[in-house]
């Protein structure tokens, strides 16, 4: 029997990717996403896939490149900015991590902002604070999104953080302040975050610690959208003891199966929000 209190991310994922399908059926040709990998990196590999996939059921080109290892900082903003300026290309994907060599932080800068579809350029960022957050942090959007997914009514929310990371902990709050919510965010400093956990309607944990969030911290029916991943001699867990804390919140995304299949999905919607911005700027026909 499946627990309805498991928020899965696969219904939501659906949605949003038969909206995406929709809207390339009507607009054809929307150009095509190059994923850059620099380097062999296996375990990315998985990433790519899932991306790819999700990009065929919507029917968008989908571009796999892996760049040799030793190219420096330089090339690779070349590189980038050839794509820049080819009109075919939708949006860029940088695949991390990088080379100890390459400022992954540089090379995001150097993707256009208009085709920045992962949402990890800092103008990107920087727009959340204006509460244009059309292009926000992939990862970032689809903690909101299972948010909305409960049904919960956003003004006044009371929503605590746990982890204020610039690509997810930090675009959350800024995000969900723009729906009307009311955010704590608690991070390694922060002298008890059961205090400010235990209050909250909905707890967003990103810290990547297994089992951090026991059920003595959340609230009764509360949300719980877990975005940790822990790799852990029982598989992959999240940062939240989700079996346990079940027994007392409303809603608790599992780890896998939660966030994760969501923030593929917001990848694709940001892709189709990069097309209709570059039709504005006069870029495309």
């Amino acid at each position: 029997m499946t627990d309805h209190r498991l928020l899965k991310g696969g219904p939501v994922r659906a949605s949003i990717l038969e909206d995406v399908a929709a809207y390339i059926v009507d607009q054809k040709p929307t150009g095509r996403l190059v994923s850059i990998m620099i380097g062999d990196t296996p375990e990315v590999a998985v990433y790519i896939r899932n991306q790819a996939k999700a990009a065929a059921r919507v029917g968008l080109g989908f571009e796999e490149q892996t760049w040799p290892a030793d190219l420096t900082q330089d090339q690779c903003k070349a590189r980038i900015q050839v794509m820049n300026d080819d009109p075919t290309v939708l949006g860029i994907i940088l695949q991390r991590p990088v080379p100890d060599h390459i400022n992954v932080r540089s090379l995001q800068s150097a993707i256009h902002p208009l085709k920045d579809v992962e949402g990890m350029n800092p103008a990107s960022i920087g727009n959340i604070v204006y509460n244009d957050v059309a292009l926000a942090p992939c990862t970032a959007s689809a903690a909101v999104e299972l948010i909305h997914a409960t049904g919960l009514t956003m003004e006044g929310l009371e929503v605590v953080i746990i982890g204020h990371s610039e690509i997810v902990g930090k675009p959350v709050a800024m995000m969900l302040m723009a729906e009307g919510a009311t955010v704590t965010v608690c991070h390694h400093m922060t002298r008890s975050v059961a205090m400010h956990s235990r209050r909250a309607d909905v707890v967003v944990v990103a810290v990547g610690k297994a089992h951090l969030i026991g059920p003595d911290m959340v609230k009764p029916g509360a949300a719980v959208i877990d975005i940790g991943i822990n790799q852990t001699d029982d598989g992959i867990v999240g940062d939240v003891d989700t079996d346990a804390v079940l027994d007392v919140a409303g809603w608790v995304t599992p780890v896998p199966g939660g966030v994760g299949p969501v923030t593929v999905a917001i990848l694709l919607r940001n892709a189709i929000t990069a097309h209709q911005r570059q039709l504005q700027a006069g870029w495309l026909a």
